[in-house]
């Protein structure tokens, strides 16, 4: 459950206008099916079961694969830090990254050269086998692993702060950054809904306090093919 002094930062920060942080280029292109609803409203369409994770292996889940363009020899790792780059690496033959200059928003820090990012999945492997995805077939596992059809769902970050979140939901962990609190957590109601995962009762509540401390945010997601 979210800590009320964690609430009190967060409610805090809202009363202040942050500095706009660079969005990925790819984050704008919005499709006219996508739907947005207020974030208490999304929180309440997320369906409600108990988290199972038995039989949970990372390897259930195909990643990367090729990507998008499977002969440009950029795998869904590249791809996604081709698309969120702020200053464009230099794409070298084997699909080598050189240079280039990446935004953390997670704890709101600048990164560079690429491998000192992480690609985080918004809501982890883990947490998407317990939320549903067990039931799912290894395709439909390895679409959800290599997603590029939503913004959100892969998220160049830094190592440090994907390693802290590790496979943790909103009640366990949210990003250092308090000012993108409402960013995250519209983020991980819409790639639940984007995949039709469920939310256990604490992170229900988890969820449910950060909407009233978000008035305001809405939830855009697409369903997912």
């Amino acid at each position: 459950m979210i800590k009320n002094l964690r609430r009190a930062a967060i409610a805090a920060a809202l009363l202040v206008v942050p500095l706009a942080a660079p969005t990925p280029a790819h984050a704008q292109n919005r499709s006219a099916e996508s739907n947005t609803l207020p974030m208490t409203a999304a929180v309440h369409a997320l369906p409600l079961a108990a988290e199972v994770r038995d039989g949970y292996q990372r390897t259930s889940f195909k990643h990367w694969n090729a990507g998008e363009n499977p002969t440009d020899g950029c795998n869904t790792r590249a791809e996604v830090l081709i698309s969120e780059a702020i200053v464009p690496p230099e794409v070298l033959p084997g699909c080598k990254l050189s240079g280039g200059l990446w935004w953390s928003y997670y704890d709101a820090k600048w990164m560079t050269p690429a491998s000192a990012l992480d690609i985080d999945h918004m809501v982890p492997l883990a947490e998407a086998w317990d939320s549903g995805a067990s039931q799912w077939t290894a395709q439909r596992r390895e679409a959800y692993a290599n997603d590029l059809g939503a913004p959100a769902s892969l998220v160049a970050v830094s190592a440090a702060s994907n390693r802290s979140k590790a496979d943790q939901d909103p009640a366990q962990w949210l990003p250092p950054a308090v000012d993108v609190t409402c960013r995250y957590a519209s983020e991980w109601i819409a790639t639940k809904l984007r995949w039709g995962l469920t939310v256990d009762a604490v992170e229900l509540e988890a969820l449910i306090q950060l909407a009233e401390a978000c008035p305001g945010t809405t939830v855009t997601y697409e369903p997912a093919p």
